[in-house]
């Protein structure tokens, strides 16, 4: 027999999880929309590699061009709003009864952060960037608690809920 208060309290938490990122990644966007300028900075300095050791071996990868720079910031910014918005979407789903679409749109979202900021901000600006050689614009810590705490409530989304049987006690 499945339970009303196991499925309750799962799908309760699955919303406000997924409602907390959808929350997060909504004022990130925002911020990086109306202080333009501040994350700019960091993108073009993590692009750039000049805080880095400049080891000549790596150096090639540096992009120094601030309209390349630029399109990528900007593009950063268009896939953070659109993770919100697939977010906020699912957490409508949530209370919906249909769980399982809630969970699909949800699953698509969360995975939308975790690509960037797992392999966006972690493997391309953290390696192929050198951002872990930076004192000033290194990102990495960051950048590992979103993806962690996407990846807790991708998890929590998908916990099948526990059936339970209540036994005769004859």
């Amino acid at each position: 027999m499945l339970t009303t208060t196991s499925r309750g309290a799962l799908q309760l938490t699955a919303t406000l999880l997924t409602a907390s990122v959808a929350l997060y990644m909504a004022l990130v966007a925002f911020g990086n929309i109306t202080d333009f300028g501040t994350n700019q900075d960091f993108v073009r300095h993590v692009l750039a590699m000049d805080t880095t050791f400049k080891d000549e071996d790596l150096m090639w990868r540096a992009i120094t061009n601030e309209g390349v720079q630029d399109a990528a910031y900007v593009a950063i910014i268009v896939w953070e709003t659109a993770a919100a918005l697939v977010l906020v979407y699912g957490t409508w789903l949530w209370t919906r009864p249909d769980h399982a679409r809630a969970r699909r749109v949800s699953t698509y979202g969360l995975l939308m952060v975790m690509l960037l900021f797992g392999a966006g901000f972690m493997a391309i600006g953290g390696e192929w960037f050198a951002m872990w050689q930076s004192e000033d614009w290194n990102g990495l810590d960051a950048a590992l608690r979103v993806f962690v705490l996407s990846g807790v409530v991708l998890l929590v989304n998908h916990l099948p809920v526990i059936h339970t049987e209540k036994r005769d006690a004859h």
